[in-house]
């Protein structure tokens, strides 16, 4: 049951608030341009290594006629002939589509001619990776919104010896504030190696 200490705290809504983009804000100035605006670009592809917020931002995109699709270069010969006929379709409306993937469009080897052709169309950008100064500010905001207190040489641990990515971070800072309340002791460097032990985290 120690295991399902992730899920017990429903989901933060996404916005575009909280999102933290460190060096991306034209990025997130964008897509609220392209969410609230009937005009501009169709087409956007967004690209970044994992946890680097592409579901996040989609997840703030509110308007209906946008259209989204995730980790393009997972799909298949029949899903990506569906995405170009998708695109083609969505070109001759009005309404709009953003997809992404781990990679940009020229590198994912997989992609048909026509496909890559398409997402060309449109706007691509590409997320930058947070810095490590920037990740230690998301989870500093983090506790502080939680309510709690973590030590920054428990951060600089995470840092240093965990997963970089920002899903991974956070998840060890929640899994971290379940535990300490579950134990009734604080969080320190001695807790966290504890929960990495029982690889509840």
């Amino acid at each position: 049951m120690d295991q399902l200490i992730l899920n017990i705290r429903p989901p933060e809504q996404k916005t575009f608030e909280n999102y933290v983009f460190g060096k991306n804000a034209e990025i997130v100035a964008t897509l609220k341009d392209f969410d609230s605006k009937n005009d501009g670009y169709q087409i956007i592809y967004l690209w970044g290594v994992e946890g680097s917020g592409k579901s996040h931002l989609l997840s703030a995109l509110k308007n209906p006629l946008i259209v989204k699709v995730e980790d393009i270069q997972d799909m298949n010969d029949q899903q990506q002939n569906d995405l170009f006929n998708l695109i083609n379709e969505i070109k001759a409306g009005n309404t709009k589509i953003i997809i992404t993937g781990n990679q940009s469009p020229d590198e994912i080897k997989i992609l048909r001619e026509d496909l890559l052709s398409r997402l060309k169309w449109g706007l691509v950008m590409h997320i930058k990776p947070l810095s490590d100064e920037d990740k230690f500010k998301v989870i500093m905001n983090q506790s502080q919104e939680r309510g709690f207190h973590i030590e920054e040489k428990v951060i600089q641990y995470c840092l240093r010896h965990l997963r970089r990515d920002l899903h991974t971070l956070i998840n060890t800072l929640h899994a971290l504030d379940e535990w300490s309340l579950k134990t009734k002791r604080p969080i320190t460097i001695n807790l966290l190696k504890e929960l990495l032990d029982k690889k509840i985290i």
